[in-house]
């Protein structure tokens, strides 16, 4: 799972989850506020009924009587004053029922007594407590689309600025990383952001793609000269052992070992051109600017290497109905793909077997099939079928060679797919794509 995939679930998840804690939480806390709100406006009446009785005196609420009350039209407050003993003292805002014209109703009652003309009076202002929650429901309600309006505009924000700061973590890794090609472009351009996190990984990614250049230049290089050092002394060995073959003093014997030398420099001298190809291919020291009719190659291709299908009478059926040409390609590299390819089909495949080589159109891509009806590969085997030197596990002496590792380079080098797909005892088949839809040219993923 993506970074960002985890932080936008761990936001959306915590502003969820703070929304489902307020909505428990929320009927206890508007209650709070109704009762805070309630006592703020029963001790703002308490002073107004004081001033007043400072200005206009007792008698304005007592006129005479010992006691004065008034309810409002639905009872729903009333204010009561008499006279107390002078002993009683209060000051309480509490929950308590009054009987009120026969009727029970349920107040918060603020009930205060205070000293006037050396009596002692005792105020009582009411609410009840239905008025109090009359607006709850319509409170949470409020306060609810409220929260969830804030939590969606902070998710939106949240998630605006998550994106803008792991942006540049994307553009290391599309940079660095996914479309990154090996051996590394030497020039990079360093990624434009201010956390330091980031810009120390892109440094350290920079640092370690030209320590990993600079290992791989060294490789190549020696694979070069190794691969061209040893051609002379192949070519004196060959021309000193055919030198050995012509004179008359050398046994039957001794001219079979000359023979069997002979042959294994000869394989020698195959890997070193086989090597020199590859470290050729990696250089860039071939072109991409001819164009190719997958037909004639291949037929180019049968044509060379007929005489291999004749000693294991193998027949070859090729099938190109499409037969799209290929441009922006080398004639050579790629006559080298498919002939290693074949060759291959060949080398693993049974007597008197098949090889078929087709093609197809698809999703705007252009493939060629070759499939045989060989032995075919394990399953496990077939990630390693295009390192070099790689063992088949056929038998003990034979391998996959440098054959498909100068396809591997090959298909890198001309921005190539190749797919592999086999079923063992049944055949195997190389699937080689091509994408034309921009001039031809192709995706590479091997």
């Amino acid at each position: 799972m993506k970074l960002s995939t985890k932080l936008t679930l761990f936001i959306t998840g915590s502003k969820l989850a703070i929304v489902g804690l307020f909505i428990l939480l929320l009927p206890f806390l508007i209650r709070q506020i109704a009762s805070n709100y309630t006592n703020f406006s029963l001790r703002n009446q308490q002073k107004k009924v004081l001033q007043n009785i400072d200005k206009k005196g007792i008698d304005y609420y007592f006129e005479g009587d010992n006691s004065y009350g008034s309810y409002t039209m639905l009872k729903d407050e009333y204010i009561a004053l008499e006279t107390v003993a002078q002993t009683l003292k209060l000051d309480t805002i509490r929950d308590t029922k009054r009987i009120v014209e026969q009727d029970t109703i349920a107040y918060r009652v603020l009930s205060f007594t205070f000293q006037k003309n050396q009596k002692n009076y005792l105020l009582e202002i009411g609410k009840t407590t239905a008025s109090i929650n009359h607006y709850n429901d319509a409170l949470q309600r409020f306060a609810l689309y409220v929260l969830i309006i804030l939590i969606a505009l902070s998710i939106v924000i949240d998630l605006i600025f998550t994106r803008q700061l792991i942006k540049p973590l994307g553009q290391i890794i599309k940079l660095r990383l996914t479309n990154s090609r090996f051996p590394f472009k030497k020039k990079h351009g360093n990624i434009n952001t201010s956390t330091q996190d980031f810009k120390y990984l892109d440094h350290s990614l920079i640092s370690l793609m030209d320590k990993i250049n600079e290992a791989f230049e060294k490789e190549r290089e020696f694979t070069a000269n190794a691969s061209h050092e040893f051609m002379t002394p192949i070519s004196i060995l060959q021309n000193k052992m055919e030198n050995l073959l012509t004179e008359e003093s050398a046994s039957e014997a001794v001219q079979e070992h000359i023979v069997d030398m002979m042959k294994t420099l000869e394989r020698l001298k195959k890997i070193s051109r086989s090597l020199l190809l590859i470290s050729r291919i990696e250089n860039e020291q071939f072109s991409k600017q001819e164009e190719i009719e997958p037909q004639t190659l291949l037929n180019e291709i049968v044509e060379e290497i007929g005489h291999r299908l004749e000693e294991k009478n193998i027949h070859i059926d090729i099938k190109l109905s499409h037969n799209k040409r290929l441009s922006h390609i080398n004639h050579d590299l790629l006559f080298q793909l498919f002939y290693n390819l074949i060759n291959n089909a060949i080398k693993f495949n049974k007597e008197n077997g098949r090889i078929q080589i087709s093609d197809l159109i698809e999703k705007g891509y252009y493939s060629i099939q070759v499939s045989d009806s060989g032995q075919g590969i394990k399953a496990e085997d077939i990630p390693h079928v295009f390192d070099r030197f790689k063992k088949t596990g056929h038998a003990e002496n034979t391998g996959y060679g440098l054959g498909l590792a100068i396809v591997k380079s090959i298909a890198n080098y001309l921005s190539l797919k190749v797919l592999v797909n086999s079923i063992p005892g049944e055949g195997t088949s190389f699937k080689v794509i091509f994408e034309v839809e921009q001039h031809n040219e192709v995706v590479s993923q091997m």
